[in-house]
């Protein structure tokens, strides 16, 4: 246990470790997002839309009733529900607040607030955890900065809100490294943080367990009495789960998501020196961008100039001094070696690939792929090892100027203000767009056609026929603010089989000429919108197109025929025009045959079969083009071919067709 003067030095080490982290906050966010009332920035999105998704996971629960398990909001994945861990609403604060929702005013956030507490505990635990290798306060707490202004940490506070609870990381290897000291393993406090882990977000729970892993060995085999440490672990596994039960993670059946499976977001081997950042954000001042395959950007792991010439002059001069002992290092902490090893091995992922290059795809059985995607964004998974890089670079500078306060402040002061330097580009270029999507005037969004403002308050229900609807974010935050429910998969995980199941009823229903008066229908796809539209187009429903400039929504509104609406909107009917397919593979491009461009593909719908019924010509921007054959031998689509030196110059284009010339 801790003297007395050595508690209150860890109590003034993590205030001001703490202090530091909210000094950065404020240095990159400014105050605005600490406004409970002031969502602009939830709604807005900055640097990517992810903050849209949760803070509509956020309103969906606080409009749920309370139940048990907490943490479901029923009027997502409609009728199920879904858990708010899903979203990345963070559990354990949307719990917190719905039970606080009457006291609290109708425009209501907590995401700022979190990102401070987080960058409060990772001041806190990182100027801890420095405090174990140099002796004073000055010293640790300038290297904390580089845990503060770690980049890894910023990439995610500004994208996944979430994911900035990197201070779990680093209370876990405060105490495994304060375990070793005090030859002690049942600390409260990693019991406490390796539960809040999955209250949190769960990719925090594999690694924060591994840390103690390796605690819990090493204290068994020094100890030689293993069954105390395994029976603690096993009791905090045990209280974990339940956890994870309490706040709703284990509810119901959340097997869809995206497409991507393992291997898809692994880490690039240049990861660690290449300062590429989502959107073109660039974190270096000084070493140039480097190339990255597929999803490599979601394993960004860069540990910044400071820390990289850190490693390297810490490491050398050690070497030289004959005062570098990896084997002495290994031995002491060999099972942290493993765990991390093993870490960094599931996060480069059985996909290999180094700058934009794969090097090697090795055979992995399905059901281990499978498996494995569960934590599929497998790159997060270096994690730890990365923050034991960043600590070794401190330590290393510490052994090499120790006995030498002077130099030893030198070094370790030169790595901040290097690593800071070096940060600079991004962290500007992260507060300037946060700032701006805090400063719009209304969120940008494609539903700005009179069509959403005269749905709203229509409907209790907005359901997706087909896919993910483009801008489905905004469409979640629309659904939300005006008490809908949606099946609208915008979640990271949801039951796709009931989601295909209800989809089915519902154009079943349609094809039979039954309408849903309580319910909006939206189609992604043209071609599935005209096949359903048919028996329902007399019924009393506004059907039609809304273009935006990003995308297009087909939808079928009951109770809206006749409404006035703005020129965004096309109705379905005889003037209703066609258009090929948008579809691309092998063979098509955006719908033309690639081979001899002069055959055109178009869903089939009997829509487009009664416009092509006697017609002789295809017909855009005044030209004619004479048709010269109709396949529909390939079940869902007609293929169309055209007298015609180029059917590129369809894309896009409204279509019309001409009776044969007498």
């Amino acid at each position: 246990m801790p003297s007395r003067s050595e508690s209150r030095r860890n109590t003034l080490l993590f205030v001001c470790g703490g202090l530091l982290g909210i000094a950065a906050f404020l240095l990159v966010f400014g105050p605005a997002p600490l406004d409970f009332t002031n969502d602009a920035f939830c709604r807005g999105g900055y640097i990517e839309k992810d903050i849209q998704q949760h803070y509509a996971g956020w309103l969906f629960y606080r409009q749920s009733p309370l139940r048990f398990p907490m943490c479901i909001a029923e009027s997502v994945n409609w009728p199920a529900g879904l858990s708010v861990a899903y979203t990345d609403s963070i559990p354990l604060f949307a719990a917190f607040f719905r039970l606080l929702s009457p006291l609290l005013p109708g425009t209501f956030q907590y995401f700022g607030w979190f990102t401070l507490l987080c960058l409060f505990l990772q001041g806190g635990f990182g100027a801890l955890l420095l405090g174990l290798f140099a002796k004073g306060k000055v010293l640790p707490l300038v290297g904390d900065l580089v845990f503060v202004f770690s980049p890894v940490l910023w990439e995610r506070a500004l994208r996944h809100t979430s994911l900035a609870a990197q201070f779990l990381l680093l209370g876990a290897l405060y105490y495994y490294f304060r375990s070793g000291r005090e030859g002690r393993f049942a600390y409260g406090g990693l019991f406490l943080l390796n539960v809040l882990t999955i209250t949190i977000h769960p990719y925090f729970v594999p690694m924060t367990y591994a840390v103690t892993l390796a605690m819990v060995l090493r204290h068994s085999w020094r100890s030689r009495r293993p069954l105390r440490p395994l029976g603690w672990l096993a009791c905090n596994l045990a209280a974990t789960v339940a956890a994870g039960w309490a706040f709703g993670l284990f509810y119901g059946t959340a097997t869809g998501g995206s497409d991507a499976l393992y291997g898809y977001f692994g880490m690039n081997l240049n990861s660690l020196w290449n300062p590429a950042g989502v959107n073109g954000v660039d974190w270096s001042l000084f070493l140039p961008t480097q190339n990255q395959v597929g999803g490599n950007y979601d394993a960004f792991a860069y540990l910044g100039l400071g820390v990289l010439a850190g490693l390297a002059a810490g490491g050398g001069g050690l070497a030289l001094l004959r005062q570098l002992h990896p084997f002495a290092l290994l031995r002491r902490h060999g099972a942290l070696a493993a765990v991390c090893l093993l870490l960094t091995l599931f996060a480069v992922s059985h996909t290999i690939t180094a700058n934009g290059a794969t090097l090697a795809v090795l055979p992995l059985p399905g059901q281990l792929i499978r498996l494995f995607s569960v934590f599929r964004s497998s790159g997060r998974m270096f994690w730890p090892a990365y923050y034991l890089l960043l600590l070794l670079a401190f330590v290393w500078l510490c052994r090499l100027g120790r006995a030498r306060k002077a130099l030893l402040l030198t070094l370790v002061g030169a790595m901040a203000a290097l690593q800071l330097l070096d940060l600079s580009p991004g962290l500007l270029q992260r507060g300037q767009a946060f700032r701006q999507a805090e400063q719009q005037p209304a969120f940008p969004s494609a539903l700005t056609s009179t069509f959403w403002q005269e749905a709203a308050g229509r409907y209790e229900h907005l359901v997706s026929l087909d896919t993910l609807q483009y801008d489905g974010l905004h469409l979640a935050l629309y659904a939300a603010d005006n008490g809908m429910t949606t099946s609208d998969p915008f979640a990271a995980r949801y039951d796709a089989e009931a989601l295909a199941a209800q989809q089915q009823q519902l154009l079943e229903e349609l094809a039979q000429g039954i309408l849903r008066e309580d319910t909006l229908y939206l189609f992604a796809v043209e071609g599935n919108f005209l096949q359903a539209v048919e028996p329902v187009k007399d019924s009393g429903a506004w059907c039609g197109r809304i273009e935006t400039e990003g995308g297009s929504w087909y939808v079928i509104a009951p109770g809206m025929a006749g409404t006035a609406l703005d020129e965004s909107c096309t109705p379905y009917g005889l003037e209703y025009p066609l258009r090929i397919a948008d579809y691309t593979d092998g063979l098509w491009n955006r719908g033309v045959l690639d081979s001899d461009r002069r055959v055109v593909c178009m869903a089939d719908s009997p829509f487009a079969r009664a416009k092509l019924e006697g017609a002789c010509y295809l017909c855009a921007g005044g030209q004619e083009y004479e048709i010269l054959q109709v396949d529909d031998s390939d079940p869902g689509w007609l293929m169309i071919t055209l007298d015609i030196p180029d059917a590129t110059v369809l894309w896009g284009q409204e279509l019309e067709t001409k009776p044969c010339k007498n």
